[in-house]
């Protein structure tokens, strides 16, 4: 026992020693790296190139284990979208198989009702610049204008839908009101019905239908595409979908996404035949004069 109290007394004023000196060469280094001054500063920079190199030994074990814990969670993550990417192209496998079979049904739905491609119904890819930012006009700036052959009134789509229509040229942009401008009238066709029908603007992305022959045929989810009537636009260029206001009125859900316009297709549509007199497609104005033939008139012979 009395052994055992020399020894606690012994270690007992050397670990109360040691604790203290720890302990200000910690506050002393806290100091040194606190004090700004240029004598410090030089000072702290000669000590940490006299330490550091001398432990790149030490920290080379802990730099490859964190670089291989590093490889490791990237290598995780290729894996990921590895199979992400597998995934993704067996998708696009399947899709590609039923484009094929759809595009060999249209064209022999093509072929059997003796369909003619207007071959001069190109686009025009464009880049919005701005918006109007006014809740009273509906309207994109583009990129495009007369240098680039866009016409006022030409159809403008964003790769789905119907956006708009070219409203104003300049030589480098263009403006296209948007089908949700209170200026917008388009005439529509209401598929499978056949309903003809009017969409009108009115600042929102759902604008009502108007003049509808008879809304008892038609049923919200109907495909609503242009009708082409009046020259303002082509034809069966997809509008949206039937959809049930609020309000209780027929309107239309937009197939275009208004909210992130980026890119614009400027349709180029040929201007329709103007029409000024329906009855000479039946029969010409004025009918041409028939040949009259001439009576026969006897010569007498002359008395000898």
């Amino acid at each position: 026992m009395a052994k055992d109290r020399k020894s606690e007394d012994y270690f007992g004023p050397i670990r109360r020693l040691l604790v203290g000196l720890i302990v200000f060469a910690l506050l002393g280094v806290f100091l040194i790296w606190r004090i700004d001054s240029p004598r410090v500063e030089r000072f702290r920079a000669a000590v940490i190139d006299r330490v550091v190199p001398s432990f790149e030994w030490a920290m080379a074990p802990v730099t490859g284990v964190a670089n291989l814990v590093s490889d490791f969670q990237s290598y995780q993550q290729l894996a990921a979208q590895n199979n992400d990417l597998r995934r993704e192209l067996q998708q696009m496998k399947a899709w590609k198989e039923a484009a094929l079979q759809l595009e060999q049904e249209n064209a022999k739905l093509l072929d059997l009702n003796n369909v003619r491609l207007d071959p001069k119904f190109t686009y025009v890819t464009g880049v919005v610049l701005t918006d109007s930012g006014s809740p009273f006009r509906q309207s994109v700036l583009l990129n495009v204008g007369a240098r680039d052959g866009i016409i006022d009134g030409w159809p403008t789509m964003d790769g789905i839908g119907l956006v708009g229509r070219i409203s104003g040229v300049g030589q480098r942009t263009s403006r296209v009101i948007l089908l949700s401008d209170t200026s917008s009238r388009i005439p529509v066709t209401i598929q499978p019905s056949g309903q003809k029908a009017i969409l009108t603007g009115d600042n929102t992305l759902n604008p009502p239908i108007e003049f509808l022959e008879n809304p008892d045929v038609v049923r919200p989810g109907d495909r609503v595409v242009s009708s082409g009537d009046g020259g303002v636009f082509p034809a069966d260029l997809l509008v949206g979908q039937v959809a049930l206001g609020s309000d209780r009125r027929l309107r239309v859900r937009l197939s275009a996404d208004y909210e992130r316009l980026e890119f614009l297709r400027v349709l180029r549509a040929r201007a329709h035949e103007v029409i000024t007199d329906p009855g000479g497609l039946l029969a010409p104005a004025t009918l041409p004069a028939l040949p009259v033939a001439e009576p026969d008139v006897a010569v007498e012979p002359a008395d000898g």
